[in-house]
């Protein structure tokens, strides 16, 4: 009897936490819409919780917060771009594609996931949500693009290696502190390089997601690809 009994416990338990895990998918994809909708400024607990028909309370046992359903969010969408961005990077590795065709790879898969979900790019890389401040949690999720960047890099100073950019006398301290941080193995020059490319990266990205471009870029997909390409030299990857 016992044993029977602690099967039908597991069995609960297992339909509970299934039952959990579609109730906070669900959630989220209402959130969701409610950014598109309304963008993440106005993203409300109450509203959702009208959505899916549930009342607030029980919606606060699965996001005690707005701010909590908003990191929530914010993890996934890094999450999602940082796995677009590596599949992208392992694709290319498998076809034996060089550094900079890997590089290019990752640039063009953020692009391709930006402008599939540009409400999440925007909530991301758009404009701060007043009254939230992202916590630590988000780091990891968030670093990754970045470090697919990095990996290459390292990989081609490691292989073929890298043409290593001049860096101003000014900002050799700034360029080591970077590199201890970051990528140590690296030469500094380049560390300081790869911040700058990432950043200008997803100013490309954000200029076409948000509407920049019109009548200045017509044909934005070799555009980017340029763009792209360049980028990979200014760090030091050539082939």
């Amino acid at each position: 009897m016992s044993t029977d009994r602690s099967s039908t416990g597991s069995t609960a338990r297992g339909a509970r936490a299934r039952a959990r895990v579609e109730v906070t998918a669900a959630i989220k994809e209402a959130a969701r819409r409610q950014l598109a909708e309304d963008g993440p400024a106005k993203l409300s607990l109450r509203a959702v919780a009208r959505e899916l028909d549930m009342v607030s309370s029980a919606l606060y046992r699965y996001f005690p917060s707005r701010d909590d359903l908003l990191t929530a969010l914010i993890i996934d969408a890094y999450d999602s771009l940082g796995a677009a961005a590596e599949a992208a990077r392992d694709t290319a590795t498998a076809a034996g594609e060089g550094p900079a065709r890997r590089w290019t790879a990752v640039c063009e898969a953020v692009r391709a996931w930006a402008l599939a979900h540009p409400h999440e790019y925007a909530l991301i890389y758009g404009s701060p949500v007043p009254g939230y401040t992202a916590p630590q949690d988000t780091v990891r999720a968030a670093s990754r693009v970045g470090l697919a960047l990095i990996g290459i890099a390292r990989e081609a100073h490691r292989g073929r290696g890298l043409a290593v950019p001049k860096l101003v006398a000014e900002l050799e301290p700034e360029a080591r502190r970077m590199a201890a941080d970051l990528a140590p193995d690296l030469p500094p020059a380049v560390v300081a390089t790869l911040v700058a490319a990432w950043a200008q990266l997803f100013g490309l990205v954000g200029f076409e997601v948000f509407g920049q471009f019109h009548r200045i870029v017509e044909e934005r997909a070799p555009f980017f690809r340029q763009a792209a390409a360049g980028l990979a030299r200014t760090v030091g990857i050539e082939h």
